[in-house]
């Protein structure tokens, strides 16, 4: 099911990243005194009155281009109310109306998005006359805030869920399951091309311009008796100069096409490696508990030895532990090597996010590991597991029943999830491990 997205919209230093902070309830966002710590846009997930949305921070808004990085903000922001539902417009309640300010609502109001101004630094009822000059800037509804206090967020989320339209309901279940997959990575790494390799002609525009694809598009096709739907992520259409506008545009829609997606392919480009940016779309699949499987594309310029996709896989594993967990396949969308393999790989990461293991099996596996290696006592106290059973799938979730759920370390969490998969093929999926 897709979530509503939400935008946090403003010119430098009104407090956007610190309301963000206060919404996602944790510090992700940078938050300093300095215009224009923010540049990239950050996304994270909120929970309100059983809704769930899809937040994102973005930079401070200049309407004029000054230099290149705030150009690159400034188109950031527009990418940003292109994408969302709802506009959370910030204003700063102390310094009153700016230029900056008018310009940006003159966007709002022609993007036709449902809007809310929260006029931000009002800590008290006695600062609620600020709010009055914003009436001038013609976006109703207005409500005043304080980010850094908490005052207030209650009702602004209140608001936020408000304008949000009806949920999505999820697809209806088919008789045949099919199998979603998400194609994401960093511009230019050849997506489309996997995704017409895989199809077997030639349906998305592939370019050596970055961005080409704008739009996420779905694409159904036959393999041995099981129907997969293949989604093609967006870049940029036009030719950016500006590198920071590309790598957010294409995150931002990787994100979203994750939230819909059973397997997720994330390609790296084999010459260039794998960087920061690779590591995050990384990160952002596992924690939404996608079945995961690594493509590295374009190996067909990487020049060979003999155990050089060892030596690629392992330094891949050193930057990034958690893939030792997850196929990685090498292939080529030029050549199509290794492309047969893509899809049967993406099926047998469906069925290992969808097994479900027995009981007593489970607690056959955590009986001999906890025979070799006992819950390290907390607080004086003996900590002892009393079963364990298979609780939910994709992914995998398993329940532990004990005395002290709550001092179980971190470490020892580790060793049971370590102890599991060595005992159960679950590679490609992500598990969750929960204490009761």
């Amino acid at each position: 099911m897709r979530k509503s997205v939400v935008a946090i919209v403003g010119r430098p230093n009104v407090g956007k990243s610190t309301l963000f902070n206060r919404l996602i309830g944790r510090q992700h966002a940078i938050v300093h005194e300095q215009e224009g710590v923010t540049r990239d846009r950050i996304y994270g997930e909120v929970e309100w009155a059983g809704r769930m949305f899809t937040l994102i921070d973005t930079g401070g808004y200049l309407p004029e281009k000054v230099d290149v990085m705030e150009e690159a903000v400034r188109r950031q922001v527009e990418f940003a109310i292109d994408e969302a539902e709802v506009l959370l417009f910030i204003v700063d309640g102390r310094e009153g109306v700016s230029p900056v300010d008018k310009s940006l609502a003159g966007i709002l109001r022609e993007s036709g998005k449902k809007h809310i101004t929260a006029v931000n630094k009002i800590d008290n009822d006695k600062q609620e006359v600020l709010r009055h000059e914003f009436s001038s800037l013609g976006l109703d509804p207005i409500t005043t805030i304080s980010a850094l206090g908490g005052r207030k967020i209650g009702d602004l989320l209140d608001m936020i869920v408000g304008s949000m339209g009806a949920p999505m309901k999820p697809r209806e279940k088919e008789t045949e399951k099919e199998i979603r997959i998400a194609i994401v990575g960093m511009p230019n790494v050849g997506k489309s091309s996997i995704a017409n390799a895989l199809l077997g002609y030639e349906k998305y525009i592939v370019t050596e311009i970055p961005g080409t694809t704008r739009d996420s598009a779905d694409s159904r096709l036959r393999y041995h008796n099981q129907t997969y739907v293949l989604v093609d992520t967006a870049g940029l259409r036009k030719k950016a100069r500006v590198k920071e506008n590309l790598e957010y545009y294409s995150a931002l829609r990787s994100h979203r096409a994750v939230d819909d997606s059973e397997v997720v392919l994330v390609i790296l480009d084999a010459p260039k490696g794998f960087g920061r940016q690779d590591q995050q779309i990384v990160r952002e699949v596992i924690e939404k508990g996608k079945g995961l499987i690594l493509l590295v594309n374009k190996w067909d310029l990487v020049q060979k030895e003999t155990n050089t996709y060892m030596e690629y896989a392992k330094s891949v594993n050193r930057l990034f532990k958690a893939t030792e967990d997850y196929p990685i396949l090498f292939v080529s969308a030029m050549t199509k090597q290794r492309i047969s393999k893509i899809l049967p790989e993406c099926k047998n990461v469906f069925d290992r996010c969808h097994q479900w293991v027995s009981t007593g099996k489970l607690n056959g596996i955590v009986k001999e590991a906890t025979d070799r290696y006992q819950p390290p006592a907390e607080r004086g106290k003996n900590i002892r597991i009393k079963y364990t059973t298979q609780t939910g799938e994709a992914p995998p979730r398993f329940s532990f029943f004990c005395n002290f759920p709550q001092l179980f370390s971190a470490s020892y969490r580790n060793y049971l999830e370590n102890q599991l998969r060595s005992q159960i093929d679950m590679k490609g999926t992500p598990i969750r491990l929960v204490f009761k």
